[in-house]
């Protein structure tokens, strides 16, 4: 119980916000996770976790049952869910896929602004124990442990500032990386490799073509992004302000 609760205490503590240069460097960061092509494949690894999770948590509030939930050492991923095959219910479900890392992202961002950078990883983590109860294969799980393993030991071990230097390298690496697993969905898409898609579901579903759902996956990321920057621009203006002052002194 006392364990819990010094958790508990430092999840709800409110914490300084960093010095712009580690919100400008934790972006940076971010982009060079989501553009490095040597990178990117272990990057799109987080992002596909929070897309197969977004699909568990779709299906748990829609009334489906989750069957399970498998990530694949190529980075895809696969949500399996009984219940209706068609109505609002697995509408909802593929919808949230493609669309849940730029949520998380912006989620992420409100509780960086409110000063809860630590409670944003204990949060991570409890998310992530959910999702290893619907995992369903051996690679998946060692991910999801190895995952939530470093946010336990940063969260608990690490100094402050590397916490909230953690913290907003994750959310600005959802924000960055939300719209790139969509253009690789349109680009399968014009080389007809994409039949199975949660795009070519919903157009079966729907009779919107699979086209339309990907352009608005795309626009919904992208607003995403523009928004979640917008948010945290403040502290990115603080810095260049600061930086605009140095050089007029010096």
């Amino acid at each position: 119980m006392e364990l819990i609760a010094e958790i508990w205490r430092r999840a709800t503590a409110v914490q300084p916000p960093p010095a712009p240069v580690v919100v400008a460097l934790a972006a940076a960061i971010a982009a060079a996770l989501v553009l490095s092509r040597a990178i990117w494949p272990f990057t799109r690894m987080l992002v596909t976790i929070t897309h197969e999770g977004a699909h568990g948590v779709a299906a748990f509030l829609t009334g489906r049952r989750l069957q399970g939930i498998r990530l694949h050492s190529d980075t895809s991923g696969l949500t399996v869910s009984s219940g209706r095959p068609s109505g609002p219910g697995m509408v909802t479900m593929l919808l949230a896929g493609y669309l849940g890392p730029a949520v998380v992202g912006l989620g992420a961002v409100g509780l960086l602004i409110a000063g809860h950078s630590l409670g944003l990883l204990w949060l991570f983590v409890i998310l992530l124990a959910l999702l290893l109860l619907k995992i369903r294969n051996f690679y998946g799980f060692l991910m999801v442990v190895g995952c939530a393993i470093v946010l336990i030991l940063v969260s608990w071990y690490s100094p402050a500032p590397l916490q909230s230097g953690l913290a907003y390298v994750l959310t600005w690496t959802l924000l960055f990386a939300a719209p790139k697993p969509v253009l690789e969905l349109i680009n399968q898409q014009r080389q007809g490799r994409a039949a199975q898609s949660d795009a070519d579901q919903l157009a079966r579903l729907t009779h919107v073509p699979a086209g339309l759902w990907a352009a608005g996956f795309l626009v919904i990321n992208c607003a995403g992004l523009v928004f979640g920057a917008v948010l945290l621009l403040p502290a990115l203006a603080e810095l260049g302000h600061s930086v605009a002052r140095q050089l007029a002194v010096a």
